[in-house]
């Protein structure tokens, strides 16, 4: 799917803003929800492709926040990308149309992560955790992102913003041994670069 054609699917104009987008796409929800067509396969099929237009935008047009905000300082630490889609077995029943908007969320987030947009990438997955609050990958993705965020924080030497981050991963996701002994090492890292600026 490239630009023009997310713009036209959601009846828009090249170069529409963050805001345009959402409404557009939340009016033809409304009237393409599955659950509001039921048996209609053209209105499920054309929600699932304005579906996806809608996130790929949403990845490429800034908010009006964010553009105001500086560019991120670039790091040249390699980036980790550990995250999968594990379909455990307590993760809930999902729709059709729930299950794609997982897949290119999970999709989005691979990006996110490549192009060291941490901040975007928080907001998507705290907006998924609102939308699936239990579901295990949604729940293990939030922990990741937030990880991922505080080692780029250590990098950029803010270490007290690095050390929240990293205990609201462990929040996120306690039960994930492997998430506890990567932040644990993350810990000790920077408390050697907090002691040694001192």
């Amino acid at each position: 799917m490239n630009i023009a054609d997310s713009y036209r699917l959601l009846g828009l104009r090249t170069g529409a803003t963050h805001e345009d987008i959402k409404a557009a796409y939340r009016k033809l929800a409304r009237q393409l929800h599955p659950d509001l067509n039921p048996g209609d396969d053209r209105a499920k099929d054309r929600f699932i492709r304005i579906t996806e237009a809608y996130h790929f935008l949403l990845g490429i047009v800034p908010s009006e926040a964010e553009s105001e905000k500086p560019e991120e300082p670039k790091s040249t630490e390699p980036l980790k990308v550990t995250i999968k889609v594990t379909h455990a077995p307590e993760a809930p029943e999902l729709s059709l149309v729930d299950r794609h908007l997982l897949q290119t969320s999970y999709e989005q987030l691979q990006d996110l992560f490549k192009l060291k947009r941490f901040p975007r990438a928080i907001a998507l997955v705290e907006g998924l955790a609102q939308r699936f609050p239990d579901h295990p990958d949604v729940r293990q993705w939030q922990a990741i992102t937030y990880h991922r965020w505080g080692q780029h924080l250590i990098a950029e030497r803010e270490y007290e913003k690095a050390r929240s981050y990293l205990k609201k991963a462990l929040r996120t996701d306690p039960h994930n041994r492997r998430l506890w002994a990567e932040i644990e090492q993350d810990f000790r890292k920077l408390e050697e670069k907090i002691y040694r600026r001192r």
